[in-house]
């Protein structure tokens, strides 16, 4: 009787560890067939046309679910804070001044796209923890018909912003949180050294500089062209032609101070502790396909990497 206990015992496990492994099989399969759900996390300005993320789905039998969380600065923060429990599968939208702060932290699964070699060599990283998508210009934008109404001509240079004649006109964005502020911080540190970085921001505070929290609030509530009280601010060197598509305008109402750019390449990541690392990869790749590529440049005033 004893045998047949531990007969029966044995062929218990045998079916435990057999339904366990198809278990296993199953999911594996389920990833590398892509039939599934996975999560997006990027930030507010994320934007493709209608279709194009059911294009993927139709393509590949993955549905992609969307997860904004504020500006870039916000987007990594929320990343970091959550790497031993992931919210999301993929991350895109983090951008060459949050990037070494996440490579630091280890939220990424490396991953070197198939499509990377179409991608300029100056915009790839030092790892394959990201894959660029796009880049753009971070500027200071100035609104022509307010500055005209002051009597007032654009700024010429980083230094003229701390001048008298432009007190109060100017609004930034955080840098702890937004990717423009930070990206303008590093142009003033790369401008004006070690030395003297911190002097000029004492310069342009004394000067009634407003800080807004991101990149929104500065551009459509501060900024005078979205009837805020600032013609300065601090944008992208798409913005003048966004104004003229959006505002069904002839001529843009707005400039862009060529001296005070700043290189900004964005990525996207597969994050650490996904379980859908094959499909992750694969919309990855398609963030660097041709339909994507092509739309960038219009839904979000981007150069397509």
């Amino acid at each position: 009787m004893r045998t047949d206990l531990a007969r029966t015992g044995a062929r218990t496990r045998v079916w435990i560890a057999l339904a366990l492994a198809v278990m296993l099989l199953g999911t594996a399969c389920a990833d590398e067939s892509g039939d599934q759900e996975i999560v997006l996390l990027t930030h507010d300005s994320f934007a493709l046309s209608e279709g194009l993320l059911e294009a993927f789905t139709d393509e590949t039998g993955i549905t992609v679910t969307l997860q904004t969380a504020g500006d870039a600065g916000s987007v990594v923060n929320q990343a970091i804070l959550t790497k031993d429990n992931p919210i999301a599968d993929v991350l895109y939208g983090i951008d060459t001044t949050f990037l070494s702060r996440a490579i630091d932290e280890g939220i990424f699964v490396p991953y070197r796209s198939p499509a990377i070699d179409a991608v300029s060599d100056d915009l790839l990283p030092a790892s394959d923890a990201v894959t660029p998508i796009n880049y753009g210009d971070v500027c200071i934008n100035y609104d022509i018909p307010a500055l005209t109404s002051l009597g007032l001509e654009p700024p010429q240079d980083l230094t003229d912003l701390a001048g008298p004649e432009y007190r109060g006109l100017l609004v930034v964005q955080d840098p702890a949180t937004s990717s423009p502020g930070l990206a303008f911080l590093l142009l003033t540190i790369e401008a004006f050294g070690d030395a003297g970085w911190q002097a000029y921001w004492e310069s342009l505070f004394a000067n009634d500089v407003e800080v807004a929290s991101d990149w929104t609030q500065a551009y459509n509530t501060e900024f005078t062209r979205s009837g805020g009280t600032r013609p300065l601010v601090v944008s992208y060197a798409s913005s003048p032609p966004a104004e003229v598509l959006f505002g069904d305008l002839d001529e843009a109402p707005t400039g862009v101070m060529e001296t005070s750019c700043f290189r900004q390449v964005e990525y996207a990541g597969i994050l650490n502790g996904t379980r859908s690392v094959a499909s992750s990869q694969k919309l990855v790749d398609y963030l660097l396909s041709i339909p994507v590529q092509e739309d960038v440049p219009l839904s979000m005033f981007v150069y397509p990497a």
